[in-house]
C-alpha cells in the first residue's frame, strides 16, 4: 500500500486552503476549499507578464466605475478590481470562498474598512454577475477598528476573516464580533520576505489554544492559522480547523508523509484557555490594554509590522495600476 502524501495527510484531518491567486497551483494541487490571498500575493501575481490583461482590464474598469465609487481613487480601484478578478479566476477551481484583502491603510477606520468590503462585494457583480456572494469572505485586520468593522459586515450578512492575529485577547474579540474565520500567524510576516530571519516566537501552541476555546464557547469562528514557514510547522497543525498553504510548501506536501509525524492537537495543550465570562467588545480600553501588554509588546509590535507591509505592497499595486491607467 502506498505511502500516502503530505497532503492527504492533512486533508484527512484538516480542512486545505490555498494561499494563491495562480490558477495552476489550484488546477494541479487541489482539491481545496478555500483560496486566501492578500496585497503581497495580489502583487506577486499581478507583476507577472501573465498577468498584463488583468492589469489592463483593471485599469479600464475602474476609469468607467470611478463615478460610481469617487470616494477612492482610480488607482485603489483598479487595485480592488484586480484582485477581484484574480479571486474569481481561483473560484472556479475551489470549493468553497474566495477571501480578498481590504486597503490596509484602512486598517484604524471602521468606516472605511466596511465601505471598502461592501465595494469589493459590489465588484464581483461587476465582474461576474450572479457571483454568488456566499462564498466571498472579506479578510481584515484585526485591530479593534477592524473588528468592528467585521461586526457591522457579520450583521449585514457579510462574512469575514480577522487576519494578522497574533495573541488570545484578537481571538476572543473575533469570536464576540461573529468573524467567520480568525488567521492567526504562526510566523511574523516579515519572515516571508527576510530568509534570514527566524521568528523564535511562533504562535503554534496558540492556534490550539484558540481552537479549544472557540470549542469550549460554542463559538461558530474558525481557526484558519497562515504565515507558516515549513511542513514541520503544518504537521505540527493537523486537527486545525483550516490551515492556508503557500505554492512552495503545497509542492513539498506531495511528498509521503513522515511515518512518525505528530500535531499539537495530538498532545496535552500547553497554554490555557481565557475564562468564558471575560468580555471585550463594550470596551475598547480594556482590549487596547489586554492586547499591547501581551507577551510585552510582542503582539502588538507583530500586528504593526505586518499591517505596514501590506501598506508597502498596496502602495506598489497602486503604482502598477498608476502606470496602466496614464
Amino acid at each position: 500500500m502506498a505511502t500516502p502524501s503530505g497532503l492527504d495527510y492533512m486533508r484527512s484531518r484538516t480542512v486545505v486552503d490555498c494561499d494563491t491567486m495562480d490558477e495552476e497551483v489550484a488546477k494541479v494541487l487541489g482539491p481545496f476549499q478555500d483560496c486566501t490571498s492578500n496585497q503581497a500575493i495580489a502583487f506577486g501575481e499581478l507583476s507577472k507578464p501573465a498577468r498584463k490583461e488583468v492589469v489592463v482590464a483593471a485599469a479600464a474598469d475602474a476609469k468607467i466605475l470611478h463615478s460610481q465609487y469617487s470616494s477612492t481613487s482610480v488607482e485603489e480601484l483598479a487595485v480592488e478590481i484586480a484582485m477581484v478578478r484574480l479571486a474569481v479566476g481561483m473560484s472556479k477551481h475551489i470549493h468553497g470562498r474566495v477571501h480578498v484583502q481590504t486597503n490596509p491603510y484602512y486598517s484604524y477606520s471602521s468606516e472605511q474598512t466596511v465601505a471598502n468590503a461592501l465595494r469589493i462585494v459590489q465588484l464581483f457583480q461587476h465582474i461576474e454577475p450572479g457571483f454568488d456572494v456566499s462564498r466571498i469572505a472579506i479578510k481584515i485586520p484585526s485591530t479593534w477598528e477592524g473588528m468592528m468593522a467585521c461586526h457591522t459586515l457579520e450583521l449585514a450578512g457579510v462574512r469575514t476573516l480577522a487576519t494578522t492575529l497574533f495573541s488570545m485577547a484578537q481571538a476572543k474579540l473575533a469570536a464576540e464580533v461573529g468573524c467567520t474565520y480568525i488567521a492567526p500567524y504562526v510566523n511574523n510576516l516579515k519572515v516571508q520576505f527576510d530568509t534570514s530571519l527566524v521568528d523564535k516566537g511562533k504562535l503554534l501552541p496558540l492556534c490550539v489554544a484558540i481552537q479549544q476555546y472557540y470549542k469550549y464557547i460554542n463559538a461558530k469562528t474558525k481557526v484558519l492559522p497562515a504565515s507558516l514557514t515549513s511542513t514541520e510547522e503544518i504537521y505540527s497543525l493537523a486537527g486545525v480547523d483550516h490551515l492556508t498553504i503557500a505554492p512552495h510548501l503545497l509542492a513539498q506536501l506531495t511528498e509521503p508523509a513522515p511515518i512518525s509525524t505528530k500535531s499539537l492537537f495530538d498532545e496535552a495543550p500547553t497554554l490555557s484557555i481565557p475564562e468564558e465570562e471575560t468580555s471585550f467588545i463594550n470596551d475598547p480600553s480594556i482590549f487596547q490594554m489586554v492586547f499591547v501588554r501581551d507577551l510585552g509588546g510582542a503582539s502588538h509590535i507583530k500586528l504593526t509590522e505586518a499591517i505596514n507591509i501590506f501598506c508597502d505592497f498596496q502602495t506598489k499595486l497602486e503604482q502598477i495600476m498608476e502606470a496602466a491607467t496614464a
